[in-house]
């Protein structure tokens, strides 16, 4: 059962929201206190698999061998094969613009070594260096929990920001989402949620509502 105070918040920040002629994103805005983030370890960098999904769809890239690449059909928005994957990696414009594009990357593993060294520099400070998978496996089941799934990461900043939905989302299924981030985010604090100064929900372009 989700919080009545948190629901009433989320609540509030959809009603102060004007309707736009698209749909508004949903993103919590994390402040931190006594925590030096300039240590790594301290960072907060964690993938969240949200109850009710993202609102929205994201796109998936595979690095992959035919073999793989033939059950991921469909399922991936761009599969690069090996042979593809040398062009690729001469080309930096061409790697940050992929970059741009996917939310996230997999691999097939034994393809990993080649990815670190031509694309490593781009995809590693993004936060996006491709999740290995084992050789003969099916990346579907993977691909299709990555569509819900956020990357919600601090880097050195106190302050940080996370989506968790969309606004047609409806009140419930955000605070549900939101209840779930704020707990895994708190999981990942020395202290818990006393790092946490304050926390902010709000629109893309509404008020923010504090919600602690």
């Amino acid at each position: 059962m989700v919080d009545a105070e948190l629901v009433a918040a989320v609540d509030k920040a959809l009603k102060g929201s004007k309707d736009r002629k698209f749909v508004e994103s949903v993103e919590l805005t994390f402040n931190l206190k006594e925590i030096d983030l300039t240590v790594p370890k301290n960072r907060i960098d964690v993938d969240i698999a949200l109850p009710n999904g993202r609102g929205k769809n994201v796109k998936i890239a595979l690095f992959s061998s035919t073999e793989m690449a033939m059950k991921a059909k469909g399922v991936a928005d761009i599969i690069v094969k090996p042979e593809e994957m040398e062009e690729l990696g001469k080309s930096k414009k061409a790697m940050k613009k992929m970059a741009t594009a996917y939310k996230y990357f997999l691999a097939e593993a034994p393809l990993m070594p080649v990815i670190g060294k031509k694309m490593g520099t781009v995809l590693g400070p993004r936060g996006k260096m491709p999740r290995p998978i084992p050789p003969g496996s099916d990346p579907s089941t993977i691909i299709k929990g990555l569509r819900n799934t956020i990357k919600v990461r601090s880097k050195d900043k106190i302050t940080f920001h996370a989506p968790v939905g969309t606004k047609d989302m409806g009140t419930e299924k955000l605070a549900e989402n939101i209840e779930m981030v704020i707990d895994r985010v708190q999981q990942k604090l020395e202290k818990g949620k006393t790092n946490i100064r304050s926390i902010f929900v709000k629109t893309t372009m509404g008020p923010a509502v504090r919600l602690r």
